[in-house]
């Protein structure tokens, strides 16, 4: 008996009897679920691809300190670059605009990632969101403590944050008023590099 040409065998594994298309919908029904259990991050999901954490340092004006669901991340926001503490008084400028922000909201934030998940210095990348739908990373750079830097392919809200760095410069907000920053902080950091 040749198998492929039998119909009586292509129409029962096509379609089965009623009772086998029930069984086989209800094992692929479970067999989904169980796949978005074990497959599902370990974080406390807040809306399409952002989890709920809560800010816990501020660090500088680009950096924080963040606690998801039990585990602490050091989070660079992507998008903006902040002046460095040495350019002051620009430096304690940022980060206390970005203290302010997180005050406001009470520390809690919603993270959202990028393409690239982590930094050469092992910090989180992430764009930060506060409860009533503003992007924090962008709110450093339309309030003028931080300038656009962009590093792909973490590039999603790019047409973004120029909008908001040419809303800045163009009212002369933060860094960009007469006494404001002398030197970009990627400029900053090749001068001054870790060690």
């Amino acid at each position: 008996m040749n198998f492929y040409n039998d119909r009586m065998h292509e129409r029962y594994f096509t379609e089965g009897t009623p009772r086998q298309g029930r069984l086989n919908a209800l094992f692929l029904i479970h067999c989904l679920l169980l796949l978005s259990v074990f497959a599902a991050p370990s974080l406390s999901f807040a809306g399409p691809g952002r989890w709920e954490a809560q800010v816990t340092r501020v660090n500088d004006g680009d950096t924080v300190t963040i606690k998801m669901d039990g585990k602490t991340y050091r989070t660079r926001l992507i998008g903006m670059d902040a002046p460095e503490m040495g350019q002051q008084p620009w430096g304690r400028k940022a980060k206390e605009h970005l203290q302010k922000i997180m005050n406001e909201s009470s520390g809690k934030v919603q993270a959202e990632m990028d393409v690239t998940k982590y930094d050469k210095y092992n910090r989180l990348l992430a764009y930060l969101w506060t409860n009533d739908g503003r992007m924090i990373n962008e709110q450093m750079v339309l309030d003028g403590y931080a300038v656009l830097f962009t590093i792909q392919p973490n590039s999603r809200y790019v047409d973004r944050f120029k909008k908001a760095q040419h809303s800045a410069r163009n009212d002369r907000r933060g860094i960009w008023g007469p006494d404001g920053l002398k030197e970009k902080p990627i400029a900053y950091k090749k001068k001054h590099p870790r060690k």
